[in-house]
């Protein structure tokens, strides 16, 4: 689960960087630029519930010691 993570993470912050190059910065809230700005968001989003997951599991694993 652990792997997962790391991997997932970095696929997500891969997006991030992808949307980032996508925005046209003249024009930032028409056209493509807009799926840009939702696609940062929800990278964010998963980078976050992924550690939100990893820390209960850190939560679950000191609990059951």
């Amino acid at each position: 689960m652990k792997i997962f993570t790391y991997i997932a993470i970095a696929i997500a912050l891969g997006l991030i960087v992808f949307n980032i190059l996508q925005i046209d910065f003249s024009n930032p809230f028409e056209g493509e630029s807009t799926v840009a700005f939702i696609g940062i968001i929800a990278g964010i989003c998963a980078i976050l519930l992924l550690l939100l997951l990893r820390f209960s599991k850190m939560i679950v694993d000191k609990t059951n010691e």
